[in-house]
This record gives C-alpha cells, sequence and structure tokens, in this order.
C-alpha cells in the first residue's frame, strides 16, 4: 500500500470514517473505525495531513492526533459541503473532508485550548440556566394572569413580589395553584443561585487573565464579553484587523452583488450567535448613554456614533460599532 500522504477524518461518536490518500491523490484508505481503535490507528501511522469538521469533540481530536506528530486542520461544515460529490453520507463526508483540506485557500479554524472551551463551557451552561429561569418565570406569570393578577415587569419581580401574593387571602388564587407557585419559585430560586454561582467562576476566571481584562477596558465590554471573546478568539492573532474579526462574528453586511452592481444586504450572522448578542447588547449600552447626553444638552461623548445616530436606526449603530472595534490587544 502507498504511504497515505492526506486523510479526511469524519468524526462521530460511536465510529469514524477514514478516507486516506497518497502524494498522487489516489484512493489508498477508505474504512471504518471504532472510537477505542482511533488512537492506535493513528499512533501508528507516519505523520501526514488530516483534516476534520469543526464539530463536537474536533478540537479533542485535533490536540490527540497532533501529539502523534499529524498536521491536523479543522474547516467549518459550510467550507466543506461545495466538495461533497454525491449523497451525504460518513464515506462521502470524509472523502469531500480530504478533498477541502487540500485547498490552498481554504480557512481552517483555529482549535481552541481546553482552557477556551471550559471557559465557554461556563458561559453556554449559565445561558442554558439563564433560559430555563426565563420559562419558569413566564410559566408562573401566565398562571396568575389566569386570575386576574399581573407582576411588575423585571428579572427581580418573582422573587420580590410573588410571596407576598401567595401569602394574601384575599386574592382569586386558589389553593392548589398556591402551592404549585410555591414550589415553582422555589425552582426559580435555585436557579438564580446556580447562575450567580457561575458568574463569580467566570469573574474569577476574568481576574486572572490578562487578556479578558484588556478587552474590559472598552467601552460597552463587560465581564461577561470580556471572558467569551478571550476564549472564543485567544489573543486574536488569526486576525490581522478588526474587520476580519467582524466578519468572523458576522457583523459584515452580506453581499449580493453582480455585473458590476453591489448590494449590501443586513449584517451576515454568521459564527458564533452567542458571542454575537453579546457584542451588540454592549453596543447598544453605549448608545442608549450617548443618547441619554444629548438629549441633557450634553457632549455624547463619541462624534462618530452621533453622526450615525442622525441617519441610522440605533440597532443598525450597534452592529456597525461592532463591526469597526478594532481587536487590538
Amino acid at each position: 500500500m502507498n504511504k497515505i500522504s492526506v486523510i479526511g477524518l469524519d468524526l462521530a461518536k460511536p465510529v469514524f470514517q477514514v478516507h486516506g490518500i497518497d502524494c498522487d491523490g489516489e484512493i489508498v484508505m477508505r474504512k471504518q473505525l471504532k472510537r477505542s481503535q482511533l488512537h492506535q490507528f493513528f499512533a501508528n501511522l507516519d505523520p501526514c495531513l488530516i483534516g476534520m469538521e469543526a464539530c463536537g469533540g474536533a478540537h479533542y481530536w485535533w490536540r490527540e492526533l497532533s501529539r502523534f506528530g499529524h498536521t491536523v486542520r479543522v474547516m467549518a461544515p459550510v467550507f466543506v459541503k461545495p466538495y461533497l460529490k454525491t449523497s451525504k453520507n460518513d464515506r462521502n463526508d470524509a472523502e469531500a473532508i480530504c478533498e477541502a483540506v487540500q485547498r490552498p485557500n481554504m480557512r481552517f479554524v483555529q482549535p481552541k485550548t481546553p482552557e477556551q472551551q471550559a471557559v465557554l463551557h461556563l458561559h453556554h451552561g449559565r445561558r442554558l440556566l439563564v433560559r430555563q429561569r426565563v420559562a419558569l418565570s413566564n410559566h408562573m406569570r401566565g398562571i396568575i394572569s389566569e386570575y386576574g393578577l399581573v407582576l411588575p415587569q423585571g428579572v427581580n419581580a418573582i422573587p420580590r413580589h410573588l410571596p407576598a401574593l401567595l401569602e394574601d387571602a384575599d386574592n382569586a388564587l386558589p389553593m392548589l395553584a398556591r402551592h404549585l407557585l410555591a414550589e415553582l419559585k422555589a425552582e426559580h430560586d435555585q436557579l438564580i443561585e446556580r447562575i450567580e454561582h457561575l458568574e463569580v467562576r467566570i469573574k474569577a476566571w476574568h481576574a486572572i487573565n490578562p487578556v479578558s481584562q484588556r478587552l474590559a477596558s472598552i467601552p460597552g465590554i463587560g465581564v461577561l464579553t470580556a471572558t467569551a471573546l478571550a476564549a472564543v478568539v485567544g489573543e486574536g492573532q488569526d486576525y490581522r484587523n478588526g474587520r476580519q474579526l467582524a466578519a468572523y462574528l458576522g457583523l459584515v453586511p452580506r453581499q449580493l452583488s453582480s455585473g458590476g452592481k453591489e448590494r449590501l444586504l443586513g449584517i451576515s450572522k454568521r459564527g458564533d450567535g452567542y458571542l454575537r448578542g453579546l457584542l451588540i447588547h454592549g453596543a447598544r449600552t453605549v448608545i442608549y448613554h450617548i443618547r441619554r447626553r444629548l438629549q441633557a444638552g450634553q457632549p455624547g461623548g463619541n462624534p462618530w456614533v452621533e453622526q450615525l445616530l442622525l441617519r441610522c436606526h440605533p440597532n443598525e449603530v450597534a452592529a456597525r460599532k461592532r463591526a469597526a472595534t478594532g481587536y487590538h490587544l
């Protein structure tokens, strides 16, 4: 068998599909490997180029296969899809990955360290708990609204005002509903405690990470955004300027141009939606305070944003502001 020079590896949970070619592009291997066989297979293989799609476990396997001397490249699935020739299955996916990883202009994903992944898992765990808290809060509000009761808006309305409603014997709440709401409130309180616990751990990592601390000095970027940004892009060495980072985060306009006629649409919304949302909310906060100062007859503090506000909607200004923010560390 000829020496394998390039491998396309289709990742999965129970089995992995391997597609290997030699230096002349001839197929020399097509086989499935169980998870327990993967380490031994690549440990015994001469160093070669390995391509993988960015999916669950890709960063782990990048670290593991790199230890055996292989050159590992990770690609976004959207860049691999054009090389899929026929129907989608593991065998064809591995062949498409093998073809895509050889392209000279292919864009590769920068693998994350275990520490970066752990910080992002804290963020995603917090986001999951926040969604559960919001869903539970809306459910309790829906219950009491059936009896003509309404709580004030805000995150703290449930813990502040619901106990008084449950203790008020003069309202129309039946006893069964009171017991249910008491149980749901206890679960709501537990979610709040768990969210606060995760935020303490995120702040602790922020306190020891210099990149995150420098990012937090930018107006509109707090601890959550700074730690998430530091975990996703590190020190930003993979981006030549802020525009490249903005394109990676989907903050630049989509193009629909043809025949020399340019047409720009809304932002592309590619990349990490969670991080993009944090940046947009931070920009909105900055814009809110600038508008407040302008309404009070005071200098806004940012002439560029002030000029944009004269001709654009604040949401569009928020996207432009974050897209124009450089990543200079």
